[in-house]
């Protein structure tokens, strides 16, 4: 008999499957970043060693202007008088931004920064003009470049700026930068691309071969690349092979159906009609029976994997489910079922997975004084999942043969496989709510009996 109880009970927190989820970067990203870094490391090391090749000629380059300069200033000075000489050095300020003053021994003069740069341009400026020529950052606190000279006895400056020697400041080299980076950008998601495509086809095709659907897991066999090629090759012999043996394996059980099914019918029809005795004509009948039982758990298991996904009503499932269990007086059912839930599933092997659930708790939940199974069934939803829960009130099992119990052909301690079993009743369901994308948790009540926990796709 069964019993409804419309109040929706929660999960208590031990008996909830704990999920771990891992987060990480694709193949694909992983790839491309590793790449970028890769090419833009070498863009601006590229960029520093161009710098520094190009600082030496440039300085070299410097100091020759400035040599000039300094060398027609000094011609400027040797053949002009006192006056002509006024006039000169106010048109250079003016025009050249040069300007010259007498050196005089109290002038405090300073050495120009300590850079690559301006080492070059001062020896180069003491090769060409001289052992005795002062190259100075500042004289008497004014910052400048100033060369210190000699016209016979007299001693002059001549102050600058370097920025008048130093190559106009566009944006040409930022615009080559910035187009390098792009390109190295783009060279890297190409390339990751190109490495991750083959890898991307060939888990979709095992995908799909996991799901049974054979004939869209053919892999390119005419790629370039010799070790794809060969994987491709290797991937699609497998696969022929496996959709081979899954046909023969669907002849086979067609005929073992067949084969084992037609004398069975013809035994139970000769032992109703020729067994007197009305008793042992009811054993020979259950025995028939529970071989015919026997044969429909093997061919369950071994049904094909592909199934068809639809939106299944759950509370409809189980009720179909109960009501064909209802007029059994060794069973008492507590259902608590959240309002119209709704799973992704074939309604066909979702009312088998509900009915073996049952089954199962039946058989082994029984309890020993009064030899009733109090069986719990309920259901809730969960975001994107629904999570179903079906417990009895046995003896329980094992922690260590927890996992066991879906193994096919697994028995486990004698206090729960004391009645016929075939060993296969959770190893179908838990082939057949992975078929549907759901997963199956087996686990022991705190309070006593075992908890059958499933996840199913929302609908």
């Amino acid at each position: 008999m069964a019993t409804l109880e419309s109040p929706f009970k929660p999960y208590p927190p031990e008996d909830e499957p704990a999920r771990k989820h891992r987060s990480g970067l694709s193949l694909f990203w992983r790839t491309f970043v590793l790449l970028s870094l890769l090419l833009m490391g070498s863009v601006l090391a590229w960029t520093q060693t161009l710098r520094e090749l190009e600082a030496e000629p440039r300085a070299i380059q410097t100091a020759r202007q400035i040599a000039s300069l300094v060398n027609l200033s000094r011609a400027a000075v040797m053949h002009t008088d006192a006056i002509t000489r006024v006039s000169l050095f106010k048109t250079m300020r003016d025009q050249e931004h040069v300007v010259i003053l007498p050196r005089e021994p109290k002038d405090v003069a300073t050495q120009l920064d300590n850079s690559e740069l301006n080492h070059y341009i001062a020896n180069e400026l003491t090769v060409r003009l001289g052992t005795d020529t002062l190259v100075a950052g500042s004289v008497n606190g004014k910052e400048g470049l100033w060369i210190g000279f000699a016209i016979d006895k007299d001693h002059f400056w001549l102050q600058t700026s370097l920025d008048r020697f130093e190559p106009p400041a566009g944006k040409t080299w930022l615009i080559w930068l910035t187009t390098a980076a792009l390109l190295s950008l783009a060279g890297a998601a190409w390339i990751a691309r190109l490495i991750n495509r083959p890898l991307k086809d060939l888990s979709f095709a095992a995908s799909r071969v996991r799901e049974g659907d054979f004939e869209a897991s053919e892999l390119d066999e005419s790629v370039t690349t010799n070790e794809i090629r060969a994987v491709n090759v290797g991937f699609n012999r497998m696969t022929q092979k496996l959709a081979l043996i899954e046909q023969e394996r669907a002849v086979m059980l067609a005929g073992i159906s067949h084969d084992l099914r037609t004398p069975l019918a013809r035994l139970r029809l000769e032992a109703e009609m020729s067994v007197a005795d009305p008793q042992a004509r009811e054993y020979m009948a259950n025995d028939i029976a529970q071989l015919d039982a026997i044969i429909n758990k093997f061919l369950d298991y071994a049904r094909p994997g592909h199934t068809e996904l639809v939106a299944v009503s759950l509370n409809e499932a189980v009720e179909a489910c109960l009501q064909s269990l209802s007029k059994r007086t060794d069973l008492v059912f507590k259902v608590a079922l959240e309002a119209g839930l709704s799973v992704l599933a074939d309604e066909v092997e979702l009312k088998r997975v509900v009915t073996n659930l049952l089954e199962n708790a039946a058989r082994y939940g029984k309890s020993t004084d009064t030899g009733v199974a109090v069986v719990e069934i309920s259901a809730r939803s969960q975001g994107k999942q629904v999570l179903l829960r079906v417990r009895d009130h046995g003896q329980g099992v094992a922690p260590d043969q927890l996992k066991q119990l879906t193994t096919p052909f697994f028995r486990g301690e004698a206090a729960r496989t004391s009645a016929n079993g075939t060993g296969l009743g959770l190893a179908i369901v838990d082939k057949t709510v992975a078929r549907m994308g759901g997963s199956l948790n087996l686990s022991n009540a705190s309070s006593g009996g075992l908890c059958i926990n499933i996840q199913l796709q929302r609908a």
